[in-house]
């Protein structure tokens, strides 16, 4: 069976990314304990990744370069924002280590929507975060094997996320 729009897609795989001097480094793997599994056109992952993959049948490897802006964007310097020390404060204060430098905390923007941003800088009376994706700004390369391929259950199509084993469990 072939990847393509609609059907579930199990990959293992590893992401490298250039570090400052150009080596690579592994950050993230998936493998057969614990693969990525999503629906082709419906993962919320960069276009660009599921096009590469896009035909390929199951046992077939891949191996493909995102550039940044195929991948999660450039870097977005208006992403590095100051907030007020106040908006961090639960019932009058701030928790105890949640303003740590490196630290995900997940916030709300003015319409509602849903964003991860990292702690950059503590200051007396304001934080420093950064709204920009983690592999903002980054080449990203995948070497993988497509591992399986099947139809999505009208549940998994209508729900938009994969169920059992590699899914949501509900």
């Amino acid at each position: 069976m072939k990847v393509e729009k609609t059907k579930v897609v199990t990959l293992t795989y590893e992401l490298r990314i250039n570090d400052e001097n150009g080596e690579q480094n592994l950050i993230e793997t998936a493998n057969e304990e614990h693969p990525m599994v999503f629906i082709h056109g419906m993962s919320g992952l960069p276009e660009q990744f599921e096009e590469q993959l896009e035909g390929l049948n199951e046992g077939d490897a891949f191996d493909f370069k995102l550039a940044a802006e195929e991948g999660y964007g450039e870097y977005n310097p208006a992403a590095l924002v100051d907030l007020p020390m106040d908006v961090f404060e639960i019932e009058g204060s701030v928790p105890e280590n949640m303003l740590e430098e490196g630290n995900f905390i997940p916030m709300a923007d003015s319409e509602g929507n849903q964003l991860q941003g990292r702690v950059v800088e503590v200051k007396e009376d304001s934080v420093k975060m950064d709204f920009n994706h983690p592999l903002a700004g980054k080449e990203l390369y995948f070497k993988g094997k497509v591992e399986k391929v099947r139809e999505a259950t009208d549940e998994e199509l209508d729900h938009g996320h994969v169920h059992g084993e590699g899914g949501v469990q509900h």
